[in-house]
């Protein structure tokens, strides 16, 4: 397995000096031998700004979203070959806000992650439960389900599956240890059982959910963490640091 992998979801925030800030403060610490990638994921017209700040440097940048086709008359969206045009590496797919607020099913899941392959990019394909889904005892059908529809059935090397408990994101709960690791066993089987041995060894697996500096070093520890998903956290390039120095 190659170095670990912290990805910073912005979300709808930031402005284009923020980007700049945040990648140029990260760069100035981590460098090319850091055992921790670290990645940034600014809203769409921040990107230019934060690959250019990146730019020779220990960053990567990656997008929030991408379309599924390559190009077409879809108002609004973004073509993961255009993401690639503008400096990214990465991709984030199938964030439970995605799913929640836009429809998006499994198969539109797989779909752009297998577009946004084919431009070259590492998708981060985001799965995990709903606060119903785990008070009925789903967590794991649920994981098995969006691991086997929404999982091309090859990834990059780079690529990732990022577990995210939809309840904890932004909620400032997050799991215990244990259940965390129940939940990275189910998804490592599954993602072996989809891309084969071979292919599972290419791929990080990431937790995501209320990750912050107060508790990366209990959390980084866990088996079958290879990385995290970083919300909030990741829009202060201190905390971003912290997180990353706080791996074992």
């Amino acid at each position: 397995m190659a170095a670990k992998l912290l990805v910073g979801n912005w979300k709808m925030n930031g402005r284009a000096g923020d980007a700049r800030g945040c990648v140029t403060a990260l760069a100035s610490e981590l460098g090319m031998e850091s055992g921790v990638a670290t990645v940034i994921c600014p809203p769409f017209p921040l990107l230019p700004e934060a690959a250019a700040a990146a730019e020779g440097t220990a960053v990567g940048v990656g997008a929030q979203d991408c379309h599924h086709a390559a190009s077409g008359a879809h108002t609004g969206d973004v073509a993961a070959p255009l993401l690639a045009d503008a400096g990214c590496g990465h991709v984030i797919v199938g964030h439970s806000e995605r799913r929640a607020d836009h429809g998006e099913t499994d198969d539109t899941v797989r779909a752009k992650a297998q577009a946004a392959a084919a431009a070259g990019l590492a998708p981060v394909v985001c799965v995990g439960e709903t606060a119903a889904e785990r008070g009925r005892a789903e967590t794991e059908a649920v994981l098995v389900r969006q691991i086997e529809r929404g999982l091309p059935a090859a990834l990059p090397h780079g690529g990732a599956v990022a577990y995210e408990p939809v309840w904890a994101i932004g909620t400032g709960v997050t799991p215990d240890a244990e259940a965390i690791a129940s939940a990275m066993r189910t998804v490592d089987r599954c993602v072996r059982e989809r891309l084969g041995e071979a292919g599972a060894e290419c791929v990080r697996l990431l937790y995501g959910g209320s990750v912050k500096p107060a508790n990366a070093g209990e959390l980084w520890p866990i088996d079958g963490v290879d990385g995290f998903l970083v919300g909030g956290a990741s829009l202060k390039p201190d905390s971003m640091l912290a997180i990353a120095r706080a791996a074992p």
